[in-house]
């Protein structure tokens, strides 16, 4: 067998097909048969040039073929004992990150976790509503809440697992005064009978905090014909809203928290599609549903001015919850990048901060992230857009709201 220095270009006659790379700069060349001599295939059995190889015979092509064959099977050590060192670097720089990740990974929990609600601030004789407090961010800000001292109402669709996450909050707080109301926010005959259950039996409201939502959850529509995400985390608390409102101004000085998302950055008001109709994206559905709870709150605060009831939305952050049950690729990014995820408790702190902090008793209409104010994409601080949404949103449930 003859190793050749590996060509830059190849000769025209060579078939690339029958070539075998081994180790740079070499290569194994096999010739392709030559047409037969002029004196009779098996003539010019003389010696062969292979660069020439018209000068070999067939049964010569052959014989060489043959042996070349053989012998690059002894390379296959040599090959795979190169692969090996690939292996073993790929394999020390994982354990590397992964040991990294160990030592530093509570740091990098305790930095992602963001700001932390440091006033102390006591909400005895007050009462709070606050919606999808059966799990999550909702369920902490209602356990801190009760802590201080508030009457907690957890409005939620899952009467069991309210029950048991109030009775764990009433046992973890030794308050009480933690009760729980049925609400569908996906249905407006349910939210109507929820509202007037609640001005009927509660003196006032003052906190109200929409905490519910749904995420990128499959295309599905509300008992009224609402696409689920635009019409749960939008139409259904801005519909609740309006119908405590009252009960709220007399309860003055009182607050509205609304829980938004930082995927409002990437939403945009469909008002041609509002319910997705025509295509849907549950990212984007999402982002939309997000955007159009701060656009509500501007524009709710404006209306409000003068009447000491103040509206601010928050980004709780990355928060691990059920929100990513619907989606297997938020999911698995969820379980992957633990590290960097906060926990309930963690997520529930920016609300806190905007129901307790006395810094914000005048302050209205801003949206905050990790207890301080927040970037709002440009989208969300048009006024006209929010208007638009306000009078369409008041069209689709058939209520006036001036």
């Amino acid at each position: 067998m003859t190793l050749y220095p590996a060509p830059t270009t190849l000769p025209p006659r060579f078939d690339q097909r029958r070539y075998s790379l081994l180790q740079p700069p070499f290569l194994i060349v096999i010739f392709p048969p030559p047409p037969p001599p002029a004196g009779g295939e098996g003539k010019g059995d003389g010696p062969c040039n292979p660069l020439h190889s018209g000068s070999c015979s067939p049964s010569r092509i052959r014989s060489r073929e043959r042996l070349i064959d053989s012998s690059a099977s002894s390379f296959s050590p040599a090959v795979h004992s190169l692969r090996m060192p690939v292996l073993f670097t790929i394999i020390g720089i994982c354990a590397i990150a992964a040991l990294l990740l160990a030592a530093f990974g509570p740091y990098i929990r305790r930095c992602a976790g963001g700001g932390v609600c440091t006033s102390d601030a006591r909400l005895d004789g007050k009462t709070v509503l606050i919606t999808g407090a059966n799990t999550g961010i909702g369920k902490e800000t209602a356990r801190e809440l009760a802590r201080r001292g508030a009457r907690v109402i957890i409005a939620c669709r899952d009467l069991t697992k309210a029950e048991a996450a109030a009775h764990e909050i009433r046992e973890d707080t030794g308050n009480k005064q933690v009760i729980v109301r049925e609400l569908d926010l996906a249905n407006t005959k349910s939210i109507h009978q929820f509202a007037e259950n609640v001005m009927k039996e509660e003196k006032l409201i003052n906190i109200l905090i929409n905490n519910a939502g749904v995420m990128m959850c499959p295309y599905t529509k509300t008992t009224d014909g609402f696409e689920m995400q635009f019409g749960v985390n939008h139409l259904g608390h801005f519909l609740l809203t309006c119908l405590l409102l009252d009960l709220i101004k007399q309860s003055a000085p009182a607050r509205i928290v609304n829980v938004s998302s930082f995927a409002h950055v990437f939403g945009r008001i469909n008002f041609k599609d509002l319910q997705s109709e025509k295509g849907y994206d549950g990212g984007l559905a999402y982002c939309q549903s997000k955007l159009a709870n701060v656009l509500f709150t501007r524009e709710l605060a404006k209306r409000l001015k003068g009447t000491k009831v103040t509206v601010n939305s928050v980004h709780p952050g990355s928060v691990k919850s059920e929100l990513t049950r619907h989606s297997f690729i938020m999911s698995l990014a969820w379980k992957v990048l633990t590290f960097l995820i906060k926990t309930p408790k963690q997520g529930a702190q920016t609300s806190i901060y905007c129901v307790v902090a006395e810094e914000l008793q005048e302050i209205s209409g801003t949206h905050f992230s990790d207890c301080r104010p927040a970037f709002v994409a440009p989208q969300a601080r048009n006024e006209e857009t929010a208007r638009k949404l306000w009078d369409v949103s008041c069209k689709l449930l058939e209520i006036r709201w001036d």
